[in-house]
């Protein structure tokens, strides 16, 4: 169910930066229970639940995959990406990763997406 664009209520943690939900990338989509950009680590699409903790429960979870998957299909083409739940880098949020083939070797030098909304035409730093 879409919801208005703004975080819905303040973060649950103030010193997490998956709560904070800084706008810096494209944004996808922002559901009830989370939002979908561009990684600002790896530039691939992430979806992030709203709330700070790694077990959003399976409906929930369910539903914030299935907000990935709609922008990875989006972005890359349906089967050309792969499911990515590892949690590296703030593991005490839930997140996770839609990959292409070619995302680690791009990691570094793929150009950053800009934040211009939700939704809409992905735009990048440096033309990519």
């Amino acid at each position: 169910m879409p919801v208005d664009e703004r975080r819905p209520f303040p973060a649950d943690d103030p010193d997490c930066e998956l709560c904070q939900a800084a706008r810096f990338t494209h944004w996808y989509a922002v559901t009830e229970h989370g939002w979908v950009a561009d990684c600002e680590v790896c530039s691939v699409p992430m979806v992030v639940w709203w709330h700070h903790g790694t077990e959003p429960g399976d409906e929930v979870r369910d539903e914030l995959l299935a907000a990935l998957a709609a922008a990875a299909d989006e972005r890359f083409g349906p089967g050309r990406w792969d499911l990515d739940r590892v949690m590296r880098q703030v593991p005490t949020h839930f997140h996770a990763h839609a990959r292409d083939e070619r995302w680690f070797a791009e990691r570094w030098t793929r150009p950053l997406s800009r934040y211009r909304g939700v939704g809409g035409e992905r735009e990048t730093t440096g033309g990519g």
